[in-house]
């Protein structure tokens, strides 16, 4: 289980640009092996981009819970393992005709994926690990 981040660490990375949170995205969830969502009574929560529906995920609980404010106060964060997320989310969002923001930051920025890209860019760090 990875060790919690503190506020200080929070707060500089919270200023990262979208490129800077993507790859720092990338490396946490192969590191910890959990991609984290928000998640309710009715489900995962949802942004909207442009034409996209889109499933916000975060790195790491600590930033998944500075979204739970406002309209998504009742939200609780939830991790899924890098396994089932590569086994199973990524072809029932794509079944579901979602694409996933990674990352985003308080102004609803992140780089948007169709999920099989999000999993090709996962299992590319994953093999340049070993």
């Amino acid at each position: 289980m990875p060790s919690p981040i503190d506020k200080k660490t929070l707060n500089e990375i919270e200023k990262y640009t979208t490129e800077q949170r993507f790859k720092y995205f990338i490396t946490e969830v192969q590191s910890n092996g959990e991609v984290w969502i928000l998640t309710d009574e009715h489900g995962c929560m949802m942004l909207n981009s442009d034409d996209e529906d889109c499933v916000p995920v975060w790195p790491n609980e600590e930033f998944a819970n500075t979204w739970a404010t406002d309209d998504w106060v009742l939200c609780k964060a939830e991790a899924i393992s890098l396994e089932v997320w590569l086994s199973r989310w990524t072809i029932g969002l794509e079944e579901d005709e979602l694409s996933v923001v990674i990352f985003p930051d308080h102004n609803e920025e992140g780089v948007v994926l169709y999920p099989n890209e999000l999993s090709n860019d996962l299992q590319k760090k994953k093999h340049k690990k070993r």
